[in-house]
C-alpha cells in the first residue's frame, strides 16, 4: 500500500509529533513537517488579527486615493478659475475695445450719410448696430461670468444679489431661499469663504445659465439648506428637461465642471430629469471641507 504526502498529513498528529502508518504501508519520496504545538503553519488560514490588519491597510489606501482625487479635482477647479479670469481680461481689454471702436465707426457713418441716401443704407446700418449691441451684451455677460464673484459681504448676500440681477437680465423668474434653522448651522454657513464659497456660487451660476440657455424654462428655484453634516444646494427649473438622447451629452452643459468642484470638497452632484418635467441639480458638500477651504 502506498500513501501520498497529502494523505499522510491528515494522519499526522500535531499533538504528539508522531505519524501513524498502517501495517505494510510503504512511504515513497515523502517528507512531513509538523509544526510544534501552538504554532500555526505558514500556509494556514489568516488569523483574525491578520485579516483585521489587511482591512485597515485597505481602508487607508482607499482614503489615500480619495484624498488624491480631491487634490486633483481642486487643481482642476483652480485651473478653470484661472482660465475664466484670463478670458474675462481678454474679452474686456481686447474684444471690448474693438466693439467700442466699431460702435463709434458706425455712428460716424450714420452721421455722414446724405439726407437722400438710399433706404437700404439706413437698414444696413440699423442691422449692423443691432448685431453690435447683441455682441456687446454677450461680451459683457461673459466678462461678468468670468470674474470671481465679490464675496466680501458673505455668500448669502452674493448669491441673492447675483440671482436678482440674473432674473432682471434674462426675464427668468428666479427664487432664492436659504434654510439654516439652528444658530450653529447659520454660524457654519457664515464661515464658508474663499474656495468653498466660490464653489457654491459657481454651481448656482452654472445651473441658472443652463436653465436660461438650454432648458426653455419659465422659472427656477434655488434652495440652499444647511444640514447637520452637509450644505445642500438644489437648483430646479420647469423647463423641457433632458431627453434620453441628451443625457450622454450633459458634459457640454458644464455639469462635468460642477461635478469636479463637488468632488474637490468630497461632495456629490446628482442630476434628476425627465423629458418635459425640468431638471433638478442637487449638490451636497461636507462642512469640514467647505469651512477649511483656503
Amino acid at each position: 500500500m502506498q500513501f501520498h504526502a497529502d494523505t499522510l498529513s491528515v494522519l499526522a498528529s500535531s499533538s504528539s509529533g508522531h505519524v501513524y502508518m498502517p501495517e505494510g504501508a510503504v512511504l515513497r519520496d515523502a517528507s512531513i513537517s509538523v509544526p510544534p504545538p501552538g504554532v500555526q503553519s505558514a500556509d494556514a488560514w489568516s488569523t483574525p488579527a491578520t485579516a483585521n490588519q489587511e482591512l485597515i491597510a485597505a481602508r487607508a489606501e482607499i482614503e489615500r486615493l480619495n484624498a488624491r482625487v480631491r487634490e486633483l479635482a481642486t487643481e482642476l477647479v483652480r485651473a478653470q478659475e484661472a482660465e475664466r479670469a484670463r478670458l474675462a481680461r481678454e474679452l474686456h481689454d481686447g474684444l471690448g475695445a474693438q466693439l467700442t471702436a466699431s460702435r463709434f465707426a458706425l455712428a460716424r457713418i450714420e452721421t455722414w450719410l446724405p439726407i437722400n441716401a438710399a433706404e437700404a443704407c439706413h437698414e444696413a446700418l440699423a442691422t449692423a448696430n443691432g448685431a453690435l449691441d447683441r455682441l456687446c451684451e454677450t461680451s459683457h455677460r461673459l466678462v461678468e461670468e468670468g470674474h470671481t464673484p465679490v464675496l466680501d459681504a458673505g455668500l448669502a448676500v452674493a448669491l441673492k444679489r447675483w440671482i436678482e440681477e440674473f432674473s432682471d437680465t434674462t426675464r427668468l423668474h428666479t427664487s432664492f431661499e436659504l434654510i439654516a434653522d439652528a444658530p450653529m448651522l447659520r454660524e457654519r454657513f457664515a464661515k464658508v469663504q474663499n474656495d468653498g464659497a466660490n464653489t457654491v456660487f459657481r454651481i448656482v451660476q452654472e445651473s441658472l445659465n443652463n436653465a436660461a440657455k438650454h432648458a426653455a424654462a419659465q422659472s427656477v428655484e434655488v434652495t440652499v439648506v444647511a444640514e447637520r453634516r452637509f450644505l445642500a444646494v438644489t437648483i430646479k427649473d420647469d423647463g423641457r428637461g433632458l431627453a434620453r438622447g441628451a443625457r450622454a451629452k450633459v458634459n457640454r452643459f458644464g455639469l462635468a465642471g460642477m461635478r469636479a468642484r463637488c468632488e474637490a470638497f468630497g461632495g456629490t452632484l446628482k442630476i434628476t430629469s425627465q423629458a418635459g418635467q425640468g431638471v433638478q441639480i442637487r449638490a451636497r458638500l461636507p462642512w469640514d471641507s467647505l469651512c477649511e477651504a483656503r
